[in-house]
């Protein structure tokens, strides 16, 4: 497929995204709860990327990369595989202008994903997530369309889009006279950490990041504690859907290996424990990969006391029917 070879995107690269972003993605708040406050004892602001445009954050690599690639590369349309958050914001970036997407997504995503993704336009096509080849399936589809591949995270424009709320994070603070002591990211294949490392530590370099994944997918806890790529054993098993990719992506990697401190994870219970923590006292609808680096500070208690910390709540592309039952306790 037409992946771009490694070349790692910079802080300048993220400036432009957001020219590129600028009247079209939506500047997302950063939210204050006095109860999670109370709780950790720190000043905490929630970036809440739930209310981008597809309930994402990834509308934003999506929309920079499809304006990005040439002309005549939009003319053959954009090819995706995705879970669903990515696959909605390629899907909804190719509607804005008016160019083809296909999407392969597994059949076991939340069905309000794939009902989303065609409903901008995209065609989709499914596959197994335990038996099939996602990467191979859309590979045959660029063979045969000439399409532009877009990687979920291992592209340097995507990863670009992505620091453009990490841009957002940074100005706020910066215009308050704040200074953030950690940033919790939420994490798959680390497209989101990047960016946001990117310009987090352009404007505070000594922020403290950290990636935030399910339990038993900490393919990047590893990986940076080991210094070298390594991966999950399995692609399935997590409520945390739009978290599970089998490993680090290399460019992410080489970024995020230089920006964070470490990684953290948190088991499926304390993310549906974030969940209902988001819509009680911050009004907020998460899904369960978008809240996992909220359940990560609820977790820490008091031990970052005194600290400001920032958490990016991801996405809120939750199936209604698994948010009810989260909501009532039962998972």
């Amino acid at each position: 497929m037409n992946t771009p070879s490694l070349n790692i995107p910079a802080f300048a690269d993220v400036e432009r995204a957001a020219q590129r972003l600028k009247g079209v993605a939506i500047h997302t708040p950063l939210l204050r709860s006095a109860q999670l406050d109370a709780i950790t004892g720190a000043r905490v602001f929630v970036k809440a990327e739930c209310l981008q445009l597809t309930g994402s954050f990834k509308f934003r690599g999506a929309y920079n990369t499809a304006t990005a690639i040439l002309p005549a590369q939009r003319k053959r349309g954009l090819v995706a595989s995705s879970s669903g958050n990515h696959a909605q914001g390629v899907a909804e970036a190719a509607r804005l202008l008016a160019i083809p997407a296909t999407i392969v997504m597994p059949r076991d995503a939340p069905a309000i994903k794939i009902a989303r993704t065609r409903r901008s336009g995209a065609q989709v096509v499914l596959y197994d997530r335990e038996q099939g080849d996602r990467d191979g399936i859309a590979g045959r589809i660029v063979e045969e369309t000439g399409g532009y591949f877009v990687h979920a995270f291992d592209n340097p424009l995507v990863i670009a889009g992505q620091g453009t709320c990490g841009l957002e994070i940074a100005d706020a603070l910066a215009n308050a006279g704040i200074a953030p002591d950690r940033v919790l990211v939420c994490t798959g294949g680390g497209g989101l950490c990047a960016g946001v490392a990117l310009a987090v530590h352009e404007r505070f370099a000594d922020a403290r990041l950290h990636t935030v994944e399910p339990q038993g997918f900490d393919d990047y806890r590893r990986s940076l504690a080991l210094g070298k790529i390594v991966a999950n054993d399995q692609l399935g098993g997590s409520a945390c859907d739009a978290l599970l990719s089998a490993m680090p992506g290399e460019m992410t990697f080489a970024i995020n290996q230089k920006h964070v401190e470490n990684g953290l994870s948190v088991t499926d219970a304390q993310a549906f424990d974030a969940m209902r923590f988001a819509f009680a006292e911050l009004k907020l609808v998460l899904e369960p990969g978008g809240a996992v680096a909220l359940a990560a500070l609820l977790a820490q208690g008091k031990a970052w006391q005194g600290e400001t910390i920032v958490c990016v709540a991801s996405g809120g592309n939750v199936d209604p029917a698994m948010f009810v039952e989260v909501l009532e306790g039962r998972p």
